[in-house]
Order: C-alpha cells, then structure tokens, then sequence
C-alpha cells in the first residue's frame, strides 16, 4: 500500500469507517483505469479521502498550521469509473485536492511556472479528410504482433499543470517534464510503471494482477489489453456504437468521453494495424472534431492537433500528428475559456496537461527496453 494510503482502524466506528470501505472500493475499481494510471489516480482519490478526514478531525481540534497542498485541474482525456465519482463528496468539477498531513506527498517532480502555449486556429474544415490521411498512414506502418509472453513497452515524458496551496498561498504551478515508462503483458494481466510523478521508488511498481483483494478485471474499452484491442470491430459506425455503450454515464458528455477513450487508446496501448486506422475513421464521426494548424507536444515538436472542445471544463484536448507524416506524436490538454479553480484564474493558453511518445515497442520481457536485454521481473 502506498504510503499516502489512509490506514483506517476498521473496528472503529462512524466517519472513519466509512473512509475505510471507500478505501477498498476505490482499490477494486482503480485496476479499470486505462493502462498504467490506475496508481495515478489511485494516489491523488485516496489523499481527497485523507484530507477529508482530516477536516472531519479539525472540527473537533485547535486549528494547526497550514501545510502544502495541491490541486489538480480536470483533465478529461483521463475518466475514472462513475463508482469512483462515489467515493467523496469532495470531488467538484474534477479538481483533486491533496492535503498535507502525514503520509500525503506531492510527487517526486519539481514544480515551476505554469505551461502556456498559443491557442492556434481551430476549425472544422478539412477534419475528415485530415483524419483520412491518418489513418491512411496509421494503416500502413509498423505495428508488430504482440505474442503470449511479450510485452509492449511505452516511454513518454509528460508534465501536469495544478493549484499549489502553501499557508493559504495558492499558486498555479506546473511539474517539470519527466519520463514515464510502461510494460504491459498481451493480456493486460502482467504490467510495470516507472513514474516519478507516482512513484514512492524510483524503481517503480507492479501493475500486475489480481489487485489487493484477489480480483482479476476482464479487460474492457477504459482498461484495455492487446488481447482486448486485437478483438475489437475495426467496422467505425459499430466501434463507435460500442464506444458510447461502454463509456455511458462517464465524462462530462457522451461525445467527450468517446473522444477522450479514443485519445487513450492512441497514448498508452499499441493497438494492432487495422483497429489502430479504424480509430481514426471512428474519431471523424463524433460531433464537434475539430482541427488545429499549430500544436506543440511536451517534446518541442511541432504538428497538427485533432482536437476537441470539453464546454463543461473549458479545455481543449489535443492529438498532435506530425504534419507531413501524420505520425501520432502526443497529446496535451489546453485550457480555452478561462475559469478558477480554489480562487485562481486558469487563463486561456494554459497548458493543463502535456505528453509525447518517445518509443513504442514490443520487447520479450519485463523492464526491458528495446535497447536493453530482458531482465528479471
């Protein structure tokens, strides 16, 4: 368990025992997070649930010194299960709040000024046939096999935008860019993270099943393997249609959420050839799509961003493609209406989140990289 896990006594009574069967149930359900961000999530819900109980405690207690705390801005390429929504009433409007008492750490990045970009024209016009050329090109590159007892290896580096709270001082602040590296078995069941953003380690930490209470989660659209994907329609009015089905209730709208999953699936699996095109062809047919000339991803390179606008949040999300190759480069969500969060003005033009694939492969073992021999583990 994580050490910014609350360790509620369970023979206790009232409030607190109610956090402990959250704490559980948010453990079940965080194994349904798209590859990899299970943990990510996982860390910054169950601080919500210890700040909570923190303040529950301090009704009744002298008030103590202000300590260092964060908030997260939404970010809707990433949707927890609506079971998670449950977990806290405060949850609002997406913002996760970390407090700092014991055991609750901010992440292992340093921080500094907040990311900004410029916006770039977005219109509608030449969205299909942008997202033709895609997946025209997504068709006829390299995607390997994925065998029983291979892995799929995925390096980024990526930066989050937050509100960091010091003595009632907040301030909008975003993480350096920092590696992240991921290994996931075929069938999803076998898995690595290393994530200084997540990471108690700098070695990282299993992503392997069953979770801490025995369960093994079949794999699905929010949480899939290569198994899962290679068995997918590659038919876009039917995978869209599934799409909607397996993602109903989440996200802050239907056409949001589908055009979120589809972002997931081109950042953090491989999926094979043909599906890899059809998502493409899928992406078209979801209301709202539109493109952006100029986007920049968290490695400095520039591109066209197919994107979408969130209403509810105000932010943009972004699939940044290189403009002569149309090779996927990365993704990044920027805010375009202003809005606060905790009494801080989020300005348009702020890069709420930022990422860029490094390599995709498939390597024969865990850890392994494909410039590296397998290693144990």
């Amino acid at each position: 368990m994580n050490a910014n896990t609350p360790r509620q006594d369970s023979s206790e009574s009232g409030p607190g025992s109610e956090w402990e069967q959250d704490a559980q149930l948010l453990s079940r359900t965080a194994r349904d997070l798209p590859s990899g961000r299970h943990q990510f999530h996982k860390e910054r819900l169950m601080a919500q649930i210890h700040e909570q109980v923190q303040r529950e405690e301090r009704t009744a207690a002298p008030a103590a010194p202000a300590k260092t705390r964060w908030s997260r801005l939404p970010r809707p390429a990433i949707t927890l299960p609506a079971m998670a929504f449950g977990l806290s009433a405060v949850i609002v409007a997406g913002v996760v709040t970390l407090g700092g008492g014991e055991g609750v750490r901010e992440g292992g990045v340093a921080t500094g000024p907040a990311l900004t970009t410029d916006l770039g024209t977005a219109t509608t016009k030449g969205v299909p046939q942008l997202l033709d050329q895609i997946s025209l090109a997504a068709a006829e590159g390299d995607h390997p096999t994925v065998k029983a007892g291979q892995y799929i290896y995925i390096e980024s580096v990526l930066a989050d935008t937050h509100v960091k709270t010091v003595d009632d001082k907040s301030s909008l602040v975003s993480e350096e860019l920092h590696k992240r590296q991921m290994w996931e078995s075929a069938d999803g069941v076998e898995g690595w993270l290393i994530d200084p953003a997540v990471n108690d380690s700098s070695e990282g930490e299993t992503l392997t099943l069953p979770d801490e209470q025995g369960n093994t989660p079949k794999a699905h659209m929010g949480s899939p393997s290569y198994d899962y994907l290679a068995r997918l329609t590659t038919d876009p009015d039917a995978l869209l249609a599934k799409i909607y089905q397996e993602t109903e209730g989440q996200g802050n709208t239907p056409d949001q959420q589908a055009f979120s999953t589809i972002g997931d699936l081109l950042s953090e699996s491989y999926p094979p050839p043909e599906l890899y095109a059809a998502l493409f062809e899928t992406a078209a047919k979801i209301p709202g799509v539109v493109v952006v000339d100029d986007a920049v991803d968290a490695a400095g390179r520039h591109g066209v961003a197919v994107a979408r606008l969130d209403e509810t949040s105000g932010q943009r999300e972004e699939w940044i493609f290189d403009k002569k190759s149309h090779v996927y480069l990365g993704a990044r969500n920027v805010q375009v209406k202003p809005v606060k969060e905790e009494g801080i003005l989020i300005k348009s033009g702020t890069v709420n989140f930022t990422m860029a694939i490094k390599n995709r492969a498939v390597v024969d073992g865990m850890k392994q990289t494909p410039s590296t021999p397998a290693q144990a583990g």
